[in-house]
């Protein structure tokens, strides 16, 4: 099953709104990205990490850093989808790349 942005940020929407604030959601989303630097550390060898699937725990630890970065755009109202689609359109006029993200999709379909 793929998951959409849209689709998301709308759940996230549902679950997040009302109860909690942009901040707090911003505390968690940066001990989120502390738990990725702590296992990048380990697969790189600056820290011991005894007997852990470092890619499983990875791709977890990830998982946590866009529910809340999208959990931040879903209680304040912002369209994703439209905003990646804007910047990274702006980024690849300002770095001269042969596609965007745009063309990319609609090349895909």
């Amino acid at each position: 099953m793929d998951i959409t942005i849209d689709a998301y940020r709308e759940y996230l929407a549902d679950r997040y709104t009302g109860w909690t604030t942009e901040q707090g959601l911003f505390m968690k989303l940066v001990e989120e990205i502390g738990e990725v630097a702590e296992v990048l550390n380990k697969r790189s060898g600056a820290k011991a990490g005894a007997g852990e699937d470092l890619r499983e725990e990875l791709g977890t630890e990830l998982a946590d850093v866009i529910h809340y970065a999208v959990a931040i755009a879903a209680i304040t109202g912002l369209d994703l989808n439209e905003i990646m689609l804007a910047k990274d359109k702006r980024a690849s006029e300002k770095y001269h790349h042969d596609t965007n993200l745009e063309r990319f999709l609609s090349d895909r379909n």
